[in-house]
């Protein structure tokens, strides 16, 4: 990945922060509903205490990368003039795979790189501390190629819309299409995904959540309560 494009260094300084979210728990042997004495705790991430009920595991998600891989070969004239850009986090090691199964079904290198959409979603001045991907544009470029934009939920369209406006910033592709690993409904704005690995109904109440094994260890997608805010 030769050109790298970071639009956060030139935006605003100090525009977007790292902010990390942990949980702290006490150790076994505290008084129950009294205080926690002190001692040695030990940090989980936030979020991690309701996993919810398993939907996608490991050969659901490699079946649903296949069945993505085999109709963007179908739809895009073997996958010629295609770049996969992944939307961090999860997009991007989903962009890598689709790339690495595109080109051993071709028998040649289909780029992948990402895209950071940070400074350009439309909540950044509710929530302004954020922290910032990166942008990895491939040699090739994206003018007059079919970017295909790789991302793991879809829920509302924003993320996606402010993809699209980041994209137009770093070049003029012919086409823009969209895969997802998984879609839960509930669009905000006129956004359809082009490739989906998995329809999921949800509550607007509950969260889907995804697990990579380059991000987290293991390959799981669990839906169970929580806030339903992201994509």
């Amino acid at each position: 990945m030769a050109g790298v494009m970071r639009p956060a260094e030139s935006a605003t300084d100090g525009a977007a922060t790292a902010v990390a979210a942990t949980t702290r728990v006490p150790t076994a042997g505290s008084a129950p509903g009294g205080p926690v004495p002190p001692g040695p705790l030990r940090e989980r991430p936030a979020g991690s205490e309701r996993p919810g009920r398993s939907v996608l595991g490991p050969d659901e998600i490699r079946r649903a990368l296949a069945r993505i891989g085999h109709e963007i070969l179908e739809r895009t004239d073997g996958a010629r003039d295609v770049v996969l850009l992944g939307i961090p986090t999860r997009g991007v090691p989903l962009a890598g795979r689709l790339a690495a199964r595109l080109g051993q079904t071709e028998g040649t290198q289909v780029p992948a790189g990402s895209l950071d959409i940070t400074l350009y979603r439309d909540d950044l001045r509710l929530r302004p501390a954020r922290t910032l991907g990166r942008t990895e544009v491939p040699d090739c470029g994206i003018d007059g190629r079919i970017v295909i934009l790789v991302d793991d939920v879809l829920y509302s369209g924003r993320t996606v819309r402010a993809a699209l406006d980041a994209l137009g910033d770093i070049g003029r592709p012919r086409a823009v299409q969209l895969a997802v690993l998984v879609d839960r409904g509930h669009r905000e704005l006129p956004i359809r995904p082009d490739y989906v690995g998995k329809n999921l109904p949800t509550a607007k109440s509950e969260a889907v959540r995804v697990r990579l094994t380059e991000t987290d260890g293991e390959d799981l997608v669990t839906l169970g309560p929580g806030s339903g805010a992201g994509q």
